[in-house]
């Protein structure tokens, strides 16, 4: 595999197959989850999403496969250790009583005979600026927050509030509805101005193609299609941005693309229309600026990876 693809996908996918349009129910999306940790494409997976009201049926569901020694499994004695599985936990009630599940959840799965989890980042709707600064006075340092906030208006107030914390920004880049889609202007304008102010991001939904282009958006055979963002303009347009300057207008056009052949992979480069990127600026992109994105399917992802010709089955 080429070096850039390494260093671009590691850890990008955030596995979220509890939420639409899967929906799985928790066995079924703590399997799936432990079947790409075990699979061949493990290294571009990233944390598994939850929230906080459902951290106790993870614990049901996902305890005989976690890392750990089981002295009274029935399932097994030993599991294969791997370090602990990552989650990232929305926040989806009041947000005291969240962290101090939280809290609790840490503690448990802390301990190996219980398999081995940790919740080291959570994810916070919010619609005013002022609800920034009331969750960060809240939050702890072992827990890297994440505040979703709209993109259809002008967002650098969010952006600002965030400046100078240890926080990032969340942006919903599409949904199960056509309206659920922001604009590739506004996308654009989230990028920069999350990269003027030194903020990091992650994506979520929307997001299970490499390129633009027109999908289904939900499983059912009815389902309506819409113009959908390809990951790969997203995460190459964030690093264009955070890395050489691109404007705004320029990353719109980039965001618009829905052509392949526009993406150029070398081992040690990538590069769009003749703007390039090395390994070490895409290396410090991915660890420092465009953090990943959620996505419901792991699979998808991937398939789009392989027949782009990235990565091998």
């Amino acid at each position: 595999m080429l070096r850039s693809v390494t260093t671009l996908f590691t850890d990008l996918i955030d596995y979220a197959g509890l939420f639409p349009p899967a929906k799985l129910d928790m066995q079924r999306s703590v399997e799936a989850y432990n079947r790409a940790k075990v699979g061949g494409h493990e290294f571009a997976l990233g944390r598994f999403i939850c929230p906080a009201s459902r951290l106790q049926e993870f614990t049901a569901c996902a305890s005989a496969l976690l890392p750990g020694t089981f002295a009274t499994s029935g399932y097994r004695e030993q599991a294969e250790v791997s370090g602990p599985w990552r989650l990232s936990v929305l926040i989806d009630g009041n947000l005291d009583n969240d962290l101090d599940e939280i809290e609790g959840f840490n503690a448990h799965h802390g301990d190996e005979a219980n398999g081995q989890a940790v919740v080291d980042a959570v994810e916070i709707k919010v619609s005013a600026v002022g609800q920034v600064d009331e969750a960060l006075d809240q939050m702890t340092e072992d827990i890297f927050p994440f505040f979703e906030f709209p993109v259809n208006a002008d967002c650098r107030g969010f952006v600002a509030a965030l400046a100078g914390s240890v926080a990032g920004a969340k942006v919903r880049t599409g949904g199960t509805t056509a309206s659920a889609f922001p604009t590739a202007l506004e996308i654009a304008q989230f990028l920069q101005a999350c990269s003027a102010a030194g903020i990091a991001f992650k994506a979520t939904a929307g997001l299970h193609h490499r390129i633009r282009g027109s999908y289904r958006v939900t499983y059912e055979k009815e389902s309506p299609a819409c113009i959908m963002h390809g990951f790969l303009n997203v995460f190459v347009a964030a690093a264009l941005i955070r890395a050489k300057g691109l404007d705004i207008e320029r990353a719109e056009a980039l965001l618009l693309d829905d052509d392949d052949t526009h993406f150029k992979f070398g081992d040690e480069f990538i590069s769009w229309q003749g703007h390039g990127l090395d390994l070490t600026q895409i290396a410090k992109v991915r660890e420092t600026f465009a953090l990943g994105f959620g996505s419901c399917s792991f699979d998808e992802p991937i398939e789009d990876l392989v027949k782009l010709g990235l990565v091998t089955h």
